[in-house]
Parts: C-alpha cells; sequence; structure tokens
C-alpha cells in the first residue's frame, strides 16, 4: 500500500467516524431527552431525520453524486464534515420543532456531502485489488464512533447535561475530520497497482473496464433489483435503529447506561461484521456476501419482541450489529463489480438517494404505529418484512458479467 492510498484510507475512516458514526448513530440517543424534556411525540423526534432525508436525498443526492465525477470528492466532504458538526451545536440549543428540522436539514446536507458517497468514490477510484479490504477499514470508524458515541454521551449528559453534550460532540467531530480531508488527495496520478508486488489485475477488475454510460445502467434490470434491495434493507435498519433507544428507554424502562452498553454493543459487533464481510467480499462473490448480511438482519430484528428478557438484548445487538456492519459497506462492492467506477459516483449518488428514503420513511412509520397503537410489535414486523423483500432482491441479482454485458 502506497502512502497516498493509506492517506485516503484514513481520511476515509475519519470522515465516516465523524459524520456517521456520531452524528447518525448518536443522535437517536438524544430522542428520549427531546420527548422527555420537550414533551414531543416519537414521531416529531424522528421526523426531523425523515424530512431532511427525503427533502435533501433526492436534490442534492443526485446533484452530489454529478459534483464528484466532475470535481472530485474533497471538496464536497470538507462542506460535509462543518456542516454535520454545526448541525450538533444547534440541536443543543433546540426548544422548538421548526429550528428541530433546520438542523436536521443541516445534518443531512453534511452526510450527503463528507458521508459515504464521497468516500465511497473516494476509495473506489485509489483501491481496486484490495478493495474490499480498503472499504472495510474505512467504515471501521462508523463502527468504532457508534461504539464510543453511547459511553461518550451519556459521561457528557451527566457532567453537563444533555444540551451541552451535543455541542462538544459537534465541535469535536469537526476537529476529528478536518484535517485529513483538507490534504487528501481525489484520485491517484497514475493509477498505482494495491501492492508493491507487480501482480496481473484478476479478471474482476472493475477500475479499468469500459465505461458503461449511465442511461444503459438505469435500462437494466440489475439496477432496479439493486435499488430495491438496497433500500429495503437499509429502511428495516434504520428503523431499528432510529428507534432502538426510544423502545429500551421509555417502552422497557431501562438506565440510560444500560442502553448505551446495549447500543455500544450494536456498533462494536458492527466492527466485526465490517472486517468480517469486508474479508469476505475479496474471497466470495460479493452477491453471496450481501446476501449474506441481508439475512442477518432479518434474523435479528424479531429478537426484540422478546427484548424484555435480559438475554435476548446482547444476542440482538451482536447478531443486528454484524448485519449493520456490512450493511453499508457491500452497496458500492457490488455497484462497482456489477457496472465499474466510471460512473460510479453517479450512480451512487442515486441508490443512496433511494436508500435515504428508505432510511427516512422507515423510522417514522415505526415510530407512528407506536404511538398510534401504544405497541412497537407492528412496527418491528414491518422492519422484518423489509428485511426479507430486501433478501429477495440481492438473490435475484445477475453475476457481474452478466450486468456489465446487458
Amino acid at each position: 500500500m502506497t502512502r497516498p492510498q493509506a492517506q485516503a484510507g484514513a481520511t476515509a475512516f475519519l470522515s465516516l467516524f465523524s459524520i456517521v458514526g456520531v452524528a447518525l448513530y448518536g443522535l437517536p440517543f438524544f430522542y428520549d431527552f427531546f420527548v422527555r424534556d420537550l414533551g414531543w411525540t416519537r414521531a416529531e423526534v424522528t421526523s426531523g431525520n425523515a424530512l431532511s432525508k427525503l427533502l435533501v436525498g433526492p436534490i442534492f443526492g443526485f446533484a452530489a453524486g454529478w459534483i464528484i465525477d466532475r470535481f472530485g470528492p474533497r471538496r464536497l466532504m470538507l462542506a460535509g464534515i462543518l456542516m454535520a458538526g454545526g448541525a450538533l451545536v444547534g440541536l443543543g440549543t433546540v426548544s422548538t420543532l421548526g429550528f428541530f428540522y433546520v438542523c436536521y436539514l443541516l445534518n443531512a446536507l453534511g452526510y450527503v456531502c463528507g458521508g459515504p458517497l464521497p468516500n465511497q468514490v473516494l476509495l473506489s477510484r485509489w483501491f481496486d485489488q484490495n478493495r474490499g479490504k480498503a472499504m472495510g477499514f474505512a467504515y471501521l470508524g462508523i463502527g468504532i464512533g457508534g461504539t464510543l458515541v453511547p459511553l461518550v454521551a451519556t459521561a457528557l449528559t451527566t457532567a453537563y447535561g444533555w444540551r451541552a453534550a451535543l455541542q462538544i460532540l459537534g465541535v469535536l467531530m469537526i476537529a476529528i475530520a478536518l484535517p485529513m480531508a483538507w490534504f487528501v488527495q481525489d484520485t491517484p496520478r497514475s493509477n498505482p497497482p494495491d501492492t508493491r508486488e507487480q501482480t496481473p489485475p484478476p479478471p474482476s477488475d472493475t477500475r479499468h473496464l469500459a465505461a458503461v454510460p449511465i442511461a444503459t445502467i438505469l435500462r437494466t434490470p440489475a439496477f432496479y433489483l439493486l435499488v430495491i434491495g438496497s433500500m429495503c434493507s437499509i429502511g428495516a435498519v434504520g428503523g431499528t435503529v432510529q428507534n432502538l433507544k426510544l423502545f429500551l428507554s421509555l417502552d422497557l424502562g431501562l438506565a440510560q447506561m444500560s442502553v448505551a452498553h446495549i447500543q455500544s454493543l450494536v456498533l462494536f459487533s458492527s466492527l466485526i461484521g465490517r472486517v468480517l464481510m469486508g474479508v469476505l467480499a475479496d474471497r466470495w462473490p460479493r452477491k453471496r456476501v450481501m446476501l449474506l448480511i441481508y439475512a442477518i438482519v432479518a434474523a435479528s430484528i424479531p429478537l426484540l419482541f422478546v427484548a424484555d428478557r435480559s438475554w435476548a438484548r446482547p444476542l440482538f445487538a451482536v447478531l443486528f450489529g454484524i448485519g449493520l456492519g456490512g450493511d453499508y459497506m457491500i452497496i458500492p462492492l457490488i455497484a462497482a463489480d456489477l457496472f465499474g467506477v466510471a460512473t460510479l459516483g453517479r450512480l451512487l449518488g442515486i441508490v443512496l438517494t433511494a436508500d435515504g428514503v428508505g432510511e427516512a420513511l422507515a423510522p417514522m412509520l415505526v415510530a407512528r404505529i407506536r404511538d398510534a397503537s401504544g405497541s412497537y410489535a407492528g412496527g418491528f414486523s414491518v422492519l422484518i418484512a423489509l428485511a426479507v423483500i430486501g433478501a429477495i432482491a440481492v438473490a435475484l441479482l445477475p453475476s457481474p458479467r452478466r450486468a456489465v454485458s446487458a
């Protein structure tokens, strides 16, 4: 591995640590405080995530993909880091639902500009032969950030209150992620190999495939199966993550530190999932790995029906965390296998926008079902159905060679 490749990997790691690990997985930790202190419903608390992604994703997701393909991911990442950190600082001062939405819009912009999309393209440009390992390493940042943030947030909340805790986390996000993103190169100048030994590229090399026009990709069944599969599975994951703290704290009545330990175990297990699935993605057909990940997600959510039993909570956390760890990481790998990397920015802009819609609607739907029925049983059943549909769509995906030929 060359020094610029290492720098690209470290940049992606720290950016995902902050924008996804801290912001995306850290913000739901504070939902029950909004419900208790401000008197909001569960649907209102989760609606900030939903409305912001529905507004930002379709408008800016496509534009972000085009900007990345045209100008490179670095500039967008810098803006995203500043916006996401500023959003948390603003949320620490929220007292009205309107300003809550404004902060979430800013956070969603930060996620689009500095989250998975630019980092996936950055790593896809720098790595090919070991792309799965590179993605796995970078996505460890999400797991480590998500593992630490419940424990850090609990300590900060105990010491300074939940509002100050949010503001401190926002400042830390910027301080951690911005410096490396400032110096990273957008793309290799001469496409150096991943290793110093000169080895011939494998037959599945996608970095040098002839560019497939985006219009052609949009006419292939494989594209729509990928969108449906990832959208459903990401929706199931998002619906679970966004409601987990509300369910454990307000419905089951667990103490803050007990909930923090469960959330940390989920994200710690996602570290195992990211490493394991990253290694498997470089050894197995990536469709098989994607199907395994989606099956694990579908199998873990039913454990929430018996979460009042002490043995079920850690078992859920481990299984769901392993599935969570590979869910986001596998999407760019299978997309690059199916269609190459020449138009990967625009392609992922479309796919991740669709995923964002699923990730936005599922949590609010589950919360509304809970507010209306007084139970999470109906909402969790919806999430299980989404996860199963996602796995079926992946099972129907063609081989990469057939997709590119088509």
